[in-house]
């Protein structure tokens, strides 16, 4: 310890707040909204310690303060004459923040549903569930590429973004014979694992996204590090070089102008390493 009284063990000190505040937490996950000092008996330590643990939640936007209201128990609470008590909430995010059990959620109701209506009525579901998705997307993609070509790689750049803002953390960017839409975080991996219906209907929707044929390289779902999906080029007929027209509805196989014994493109030296 340092002559001014302060350790130097800086990991530990973080390590032990990150406990105190999950402590925090729970307790008010438990026993509903309580107030510092509450919180302080419970957890044994001083109400000024306890304030500066949920200084930080509520910065990281875990927990809110409010006046007035029930506290834990559900009792009114009376902070001395005319004085409302101050308690502290979990937000949505801080209650995110514990397990759930939405993955096994889904996967029941999907295997109810493939039981009753075969692989047609998954399928059908999950092309329900990414319709909004894709609205959301389609708008943010034509108001990106206005001033742009429009080409599939541009607006595949747009779609990243979009995708982004929607928790998938995407990127994009240009490699030979065309582009390559990567996407690091899947929110719905462990589902899409049994039920690739899921991984087919996003393709389908990345393709009429970006206006072309696409191909799947890799998934989060089938254990790779992330979704990265090939969009075509222009296609070279001669010395001219014309783009892919747009998909209008379910991906289908790549024009004709490509005389190659195989219709779909693949390059293992462009594929994203898991």
């Amino acid at each position: 310890m340092s002559p001014s009284g302060v350790e130097h063990s800086r990991p530990s000190a973080t390590h032990d707040d990150g406990r105190t505040r999950d402590r925090v937490s729970a307790l008010l996950l438990e026993h509903g909204p309580q107030t510092a000092s509450e919180l302080a008996e419970r957890l044994g330590i001083s109400p000024a310690a306890v304030r500066r643990h949920l200084d930080a939640l509520v910065t990281a936007g875990r927990l809110e303060e409010r006046v007035g209201g029930p506290g834990a128990g559900g009792q009114a609470a009376h902070r001395g004459r005319g004085r409302p008590a101050r308690r502290f909430h979990l937000t949505d995010a801080g209650r995110s923040a514990f397990p759930h059990a939405y993955d096994d959620l889904a996967l029941t109701a999907l295997r109810y549903i493939a039981a009753a209506g075969g692989p047609d009525a998954v399928r059908a579901v999950a092309e329900q569930q990414l319709a909004g998705l894709e609205a959301r997307a389609s708008s943010a993609v034509e108001h990106a590429v206005t001033a742009r070509s429009g080409a599939p790689v541009d607006r595949a750049q747009a779609l990243a973004v979009a995708l982004t803002a929607e928790g998938y953390a995407a990127t994009a960017s240009a490699i030979s014979g065309g582009g390559q839409l990567c996407q690091h975080h899947c929110p719905v991996a462990h589902v899409a694992a049994e039920f690739p219906q899921l991984c087919e209907a996003e393709t389908a929707v990345i393709g009429r996204l970006v206006g072309t044929h696409v191909q799947r390289l890799a998934t989060i779902a089938h254990g790779d590090g992330i979704c990265t999906t090939h969009i075509p080029g222009p296609v070279r007929t001669g010395n001219r070089s014309t783009s892919v027209r747009p998909v209008p509805g379910e991906t289908a196989a790549p024009p004709r102008a490509r005389t190659s014994t195989s219709s779909t493109p693949t390059n293992h030296r462009e594929r994203t390493p898991a």
